[in-house]
C-alpha cells in the first residue's frame, strides 16, 4: 500500500470516483454535495489517494479548520478494500502529512457507523449528541497529533 498526496488532475478524478462510489451509488448522498469547492483543483485542499498495486482504493482529504487544527474530510474506501486495514493506513498517513505542517490537532465528523473505527485510532467523540450530515447520522471526533 502507498499513499500519495494528489497533485494532478487525473489523480483527484481517481478520488471523485472512488467518492462516487461509495458515498453516492452505496449510501446515497446527492452527487451535489459529495463534490464541493474544495474539489476544483489538487490545490484547492490536501487531496490523498491510496494505491494497491498501483491501483487507487482509498482516498480522504483535509482541509485547514482553525489555526492548529487540521479537518479530516471524504475518507472512503472502496468495498472490495474494506476490512484490510486501508482506512487505517491512510488516515495515518494523512494525520503525519498534517502534523508535518504544523497542526496539532485533527478533527473529523464520523458517520456513527464508523465511530468505533476512529476510536481505536485514538479519537474521541466531543459531539453530545449526533447530527445529521447528506442525512446520514455523524459525531464530531478530535484527537491529537
Amino acid at each position: 500500500m502507498k499513499v500519495v498526496k494528489i497533485e494532478t488532475d487525473e489523480q483527484l478524478k481517481d478520488a471523485f470516483a472512488i467518492r462516487v462510489e461509495v458515498f453516492v451509488n452505496e449510501q446515497g448522498v446527492p452527487r451535489e454535495l459529495e463534490l464541493d469547492e474544495l474539489d476544483v483543483s489538487p490545490e484547492a485542499c490536501n487531496h490523498f489517494l491510496l494505491l494497491e498495486e498501483e491501483r487507487p482504493v482509498a482516498t480522504g482529504r483535509f482541509k485547514n479548520y482553525e489555526p492548529s487544527v487540521a479537518k479530516m474530510q471524504r475518507i472512503a474506501v472502496l468495498q472490495s478494500s474494506r476490512g484490510l486495514g486501508v482506512g487505517k493506513f491512510l488516515l495515518l498517513a494523512m494525520e503525519a502529512e498534517a502534523k508535518s505542517m504544523g497542526y496539532r490537532y485533527s478533527l473529523l465528523d464520523a458517520q456513527c457507523t464508523a465511530e468505533d473505527f476512529y476510536l481505536k485510532l485514538g479519537y474521541v467523540t466531543e459531539s453530545e449528541e449526533p447530527f445529521l450530515d447528506a442525512g446520514i447520522r455523524h459525531v464530531r471526533m478530535r484527537k491529537s497529533l
